[in-house]
């Protein structure tokens, strides 16, 4: 449980657990981060792994024990906003520790090999990944195979 006196920080993003790993996705609206987020839950299900929404859109985080534990505002939990429908249902998990940050960017910002990245939030160094927005097709592989999910296990 995160601290009580630790003042969470709200994030436009999207969290979930797969497995026992949380991974957050960042970007701007319309970048693809639910899309993105619902492809990944459905290869692990379809792979016998547990997935499952965390959040959507918007988060809290606080840091907890040098980790960052993400959970959704009440007034949002257990909704995912479908592009061009609004927001549905869907099983949820009230919190993660964040194990692996996405970051959604413009195809012509994508290095075509990665170094090993991180990001700071709340003093939490996460490690990080970024995407092209809008992709699953190109996302999925690449988060697949840093996750050493199925077929990179």
């Amino acid at each position: 449980m995160p601290d009580a006196a630790a003042k969470p920080r709200n994030i436009h993003g999207t969290a979930i657990l797969v497995g026992e790993r949380g991974v957050l996705i960042t970007g701007p609206s319309g970048a693809g981060k639910t899309t993105l987020a619902l492809a990944l839950i459905d290869h692990c299900r379809a792979r016998g792994l547990f997935a499952r929404l965390v959040g959507d859109d918007q988060l809290f985080a606080v840091a907890h024990g040098g980790r960052l534990v993400c959970r959704a505002p009440a007034s949002i939990a257990g909704l995912a906003e479908v592009h061009g429908i609004g927001p549905r249902p869907l099983a949820f998990e009230p919190a993660a520790v964040i194990d692996l940050m996405v970051r959604l960017v413009e195809a012509a910002d994508m290095p075509r090999l990665q170094d090993e990245a991180a990001e700071t939030i709340d003093g939490c160094r996460l490690p990080r990944v970024d995407v092209a927005r809008q992709n699953v097709t190109a996302a999925l592989p690449l988060l697949v195979a840093r996750l050493s999910i199925q077929p990179f296990s």
